[in-house]
């Protein structure tokens, strides 16, 4: 059985629920909550991309729920140099093969509870035909996620239809929550503690449902042409 996820702190400045370790915790916590409370289990879930990092991603497929997540991408390719992806994984032997043959290898130390370092050969790199396309430093270092065969997973789920229908479905959602933010100016919440977070997005809810009802019984309001003067 996993671990269950950390309560939040009853107030509402105690802890930064925008990074993202926080926002797998939450994500961990509401599923657990609504599995003992609803009995209820969802077969996939969609989010954004800050919810597209390893350790979340991994928990979900652990949990047999299918992530309809974009990966959280580390890795930004530069211009003129190769990408990460140009350095083809080998998972029988755990090296990477980069684009001239050569192998990176890793310690297995694990680096900020996350990656794993491959490194290359300082004389491969000295020698090596290709170096100013790769590294400017001595040697070539990849960090794999040890987590990364979930983010693999996530990867290849990103263009199927069930992914692209859950996309525009939470886009849907979002919104809703745009448009408190925006119109209404619902930006932050104001009552602390969670009974006045509830209170208080039930009430915004209110208005927005109520508005939305007008909108579709009597239609959106006319501009009345102001009078001319003399």
């Amino acid at each position: 059985m996993p671990r269950d996820p950390p309560r939040p702190s009853s107030s509402s400045t105690a802890c930064d629920w925008t990074s993202p370790a926080s926002i797998r915790s939450l994500c961990q916590m509401r599923s657990i909550c609504t599995e003992r409370r609803l009995d209820l289990k969802p077969d996939w879930l969609t989010a954004d991309t800050a919810y597209g990092t390893g350790k979340l991603l991994a928990w979900l497929l652990g949990q047999s729920i299918t992530p309809h997540i974009p990966v959280w991408e580390r890795y930004p390719s530069s211009d003129g140099m190769f990408s990460r992806s140009e350095f083809i994984y080998d998972a029988e032997r755990n090296v990477y093969v980069c684009p001239n043959g050569k192998l990176l290898r890793t310690s297995g130390t694990v680096h900020d509870g996350r990656v794993r370092n491959y490194l290359s050969q300082p004389q491969d790199c000295r020698t090596c035909t290709l170096k100013q396309r790769c590294t400017r430093a001595p040697f070539k270092k990849i960090a794999r996620d040890i987590n990364e065969d979930a983010r693999n997973h996530a990867r290849s789920l990103k263009g199927t239809q069930e992914f692209e229908r859950s996309s525009n479905a939470r886009k849907k959602v979002e919104m809703r929550f745009a448009h408190l933010k925006v119109q209404h100016g619902f930006e932050r919440l104001r009552l602390r503690g969670l009974t006045g977070a509830r209170d208080e997005f039930h009430l915004a809810a209110i208005v927005q449902n109520l508005k939305t009802m007008a909108l579709r019984l009597i239609g959106p309001p006319t501009r009345r042409p102001s009078a001319a003067m003399a």
